[in-house]
């Protein structure tokens, strides 16, 4: 039987449970970027071909997308503690296995394990926080949370560009290993459980259309990168179907069953247009976070731990402003931070769009502690108001729901500006320019198409209070407002 909190905590401190719950997250979603160094090895020592190479991460994501979206039901259904060890211990059985990994296929089996503790783990801390910090202290804390999981990704190329120097790929796994096990065993004697578990049967027919549907769209998005781009459609097509199909399911579930993904989160204005705000701000900064590194390496002839050290100080630099960014939330509320944050995004991704083969480095620096200042400003308000929009019961759905569009969102803008910038520099040479100058013009025109995107962000933020409304304290008093679209 779990024990549940009689209170949230206040006092302007944060909860041990969140402590512990940052920690672990930064740790797995380090986890997530380390790879990112290690494709040229994996060719040479497992003898695969570089699209093979290429899945470590690929397949990361479409598990995270097909995972997540059961998280809404799972976090209702089992207890903190047993959560958090359920998570942690699959991360850490695919950590063992990827470091000892004889083969590709076993390593990518590694990834996949290692991916599902993943996808756990951030709407996890999300809905504990959202359940346990006060409204007044809920900026702060989601500041200290932004400040772990844009750090993470920061550094995770950083590490991995150090690593690779002087020791073997599977040293990134078998570093993060002590790491893991401890954090791990530190969360099992500190952890709390918060709230009562929920009985109710899993849809399992929910669990295969969510699987196929977010796993075959994210997996179509991401294959636009070859010359064929039918085969890439028809199968993100095919996705998509399978997703209406697990929407109607979910509608018919909420008035005579268990949804797997309650979608009566979208009901609320608020956490809609957060969800919008979130999406395509992800969309437009994946996007950029994948074209800077092509064209410092490809283009402008760094190596990856240069790489990884130019665009670091943006990261840190997120990350030690969410702190701050949550207070000013507190105090402020969220307007006064998302408009100027959207703007900045729009303003960062402009500046991209004027690179060139002498672009100084400290202007590249500039812009990109530019982008990601702006995206911590933009980020931690948002969150906050998204899912203080809705009734606590539905936190731990509207963290899933947030945590899939994210994933898709960044296979979207992945795909998005590799075609744009693919078929604008295809073009270029067929037309006789040297392949440089057509691949530079490319690059360029994906940054626009990313600024572009950016200006969907500023709409949406002008379109957000400055406080979440007042929020039922029942699910069931939402039941009425809910269209009649699925007849029982």
């Amino acid at each position: 039987m779990s024990a549940e909190l009689s209170a949230p905590a206040s006092g302007g401190r944060t909860p041990t449970v969140i402590r512990v719950l940052v920690l672990a997250t930064f740790v797995v979603i380090l986890n997530e970027t380390i790879m990112i160094n290690a494709i040229p090895r994996l060719m040479a020592d497992l003898e695969v071909t570089e699209r093979a190479a290429q899945w470590v991460s690929t397949a990361f994501m479409l598990t995270m997308a097909a995972v997540i979206p059961t998280t809404g039901w799972f976090l209702q259904r089992v207890s903190t503690r047993r959560a958090y060890a359920v998570a942690m211990g699959v991360f850490l059985a695919g950590t063992a296995l990827s470091a000892v990994a004889p083969s590709f296929a076993v390593l990518l089996l590694g990834r996949i394990i290692q991916a599902g503790g993943t996808a756990v783990m951030m709407p996890l801390l999300m809905t504990t926080l959202m359940t346990v910090v006060p409204e007044q202290d809920r900026g702060r804390v989601m500041g200290n949370v932004t400040l772990a999981i844009s750090v993470a990704p920061a550094l995770g190329p950083v590490v991995s560009g150090m690593v690779l120097q002087i020791g073997s790929w599977r040293w990134l796994f078998v570093l993060v290993l002590p790491i893991t096990a401890g954090v791990t065993w530190l969360g099992l004697r500190r952890l709390e459980n918060i709230g009562e578990p929920q009985a109710g049967a899993i849809d399992w027919s929910s669990v295969i259309l969510a699987a196929l549907g977010f796993g075959g769209l994210v997996f179509g998005l991401s294959r636009f990168e070859s010359d064929d781009l039918t085969s890439p459609a028809l199968i993100a097509g095919a996705g998509s179907a399978l997703i209406a199909l697990f929407v109607f399911r979910q509608l018919r579930l909420q008035r005579n069953g268990t949804p797997l993904l309650d979608l009566r989160v979208l009901l609320s204005g608020t956490y809609a247009k957060a969800l919008v705000l979130m999406s395509i701000a992800f969309m437009s900064m994946l996007g950029s976070m994948m074209l800077l590194p092509l064209y410092l390496q490809n283009i402008r002839g760094l190596n990856p731990l240069q790489t990884g050290l130019l665009v670091m100080p943006g990261g840190l630099a997120m990350g030690l402003l969410g702190p701050m960014v949550g207070r000013l939330f507190d105090r402020f509320g969220g307007r006064v931070l998302v408009i100027p944050g959207s703007v900045g995004i729009a303003a960062a991704l402009a500046g991209f769009t004027q690179i060139s083969m002498s672009m100084p480095y400290w202007q590249l620096l500039a812009l990109h502690i530019l982008l990601m200042v702006s995206l911590a400003t933009t980020f931690t308000p948002v969150f906050t108001l998204g899912l203080g929009a809705l009734p606590r019961q539905l936190y731990s759905h509207g963290s899933s729901m947030l945590g899939t569009l994210q994933q898709v969102a960044a296979a979207f803008g992945t795909a998005l500006v590799v075609t744009v910038m693919s078929a604008r520099s295809s073009g270029l040479v067929a037309d006789g320019i040297d392949p440089i100058t057509a691949h530079l013009d490319g690059m360029r025109l994906a940054f626009l198409v990313s600024a572009a995107l950016a200006l969907i962000v500023i709409a949406a933020a002008v379109l957000l209070p400055s406080r979440a409304p007042a929020v039922p304290e029942e699910t069931d008093e939402l039941d009425t407002a809910i269209p009649e679209l699925v007849k029982s």
